[in-house]
């Protein structure tokens, strides 16, 4: 993949490295996320476009030598690192789905029949995950990218940096990544559409946090 014409270089690390740029590959189609239905923390697997999909993915990470890859635990995510091109991603217990409490299997679009006005960012999920929870997750694994880079995330300063690393997971999840990752609340992670199987890559333009590529 050619790099973003006329991007700005990171700026380097204490230890010399460039800032990690942390990629992102939502998991390939299921049956439900086909249907528009909640899929949280439910263990479905990949329809056969979705496992098409993560095939069709590893075209983008040609060429690029990862010093991690973790994956959610769920097999859906885990199939789809598999296809990509990385059998022996790291499961990350922590880097499931949003857990959607009630809402789990529901029909989007009937839930929002039923309540026009709702809109899971400000209105949360009934007996699932609040949104600062899922961000307290998602926290985590972007503490781990950074860890050893200086930066306001980075909570292991002795640790050696990485300058790739590739995370695969779920459209929730993936898109308040985003948003903690520029340093911005949990719910501005509702600007970020991203469609299944799609790869996305946040790094820096110099020392600022910022989106490199979204929904390849």
């Amino acid at each position: 993949m050619k790099p973003m014409t006329g991007a700005a270089a990171a700026d380097p690390t204490s230890a010399g490295t460039p800032l990690p740029k942390l990629w992102l590959l939502r998991h390939g189609e299921t049956e439900w996320s086909r249907d528009g239905r909640y899929t949280g923390l439910t263990d479905l697997p990949l329809t056969g476009h979705g496992e098409e999909q993560a095939l069709a993915a590893r075209e983008h990470f040609a060429g690029i030598d990862f010093d991690l890859v973790v994956t959610s635990p769920l097999q859906r995510a885990v199939r789809t690192a598999e296809l990509a091109g990385f059998p022996d991603a790291e499961i990350l217990p922590f880097a499931h789905e949003w857990d959607y409490g009630d809402n789990e299997g529901r029909d989007s679009a009937v839930v929002r029949k039923e309540n026009p006005g709702y809109l899971i960012w400000k209105d949360g999920v009934p007996n699932g995950e609040t949104l600062n929870q899922v961000s307290g997750r998602v926290d985590r694994v972007i503490s781990r990218v950074q860890a050893g880079c200086g930066t306001a995330a980075d909570r292991d300063p002795d640790a050696k940096p990485v300058q790739n690393a590739l995370l695969v997971a779920h459209g929730h999840f993936l898109r308040i990544v985003a948003a903690r990752w520029l340093q911005l609340d949990a719910i501005e992670g509702r600007h970020f559409v991203l469609g299944t199987a799609a790869v996305c890559a946040l790094g820096w333009d110099k020392h600022t946090p910022a989106i490199v590529h979204w929904n390849l």
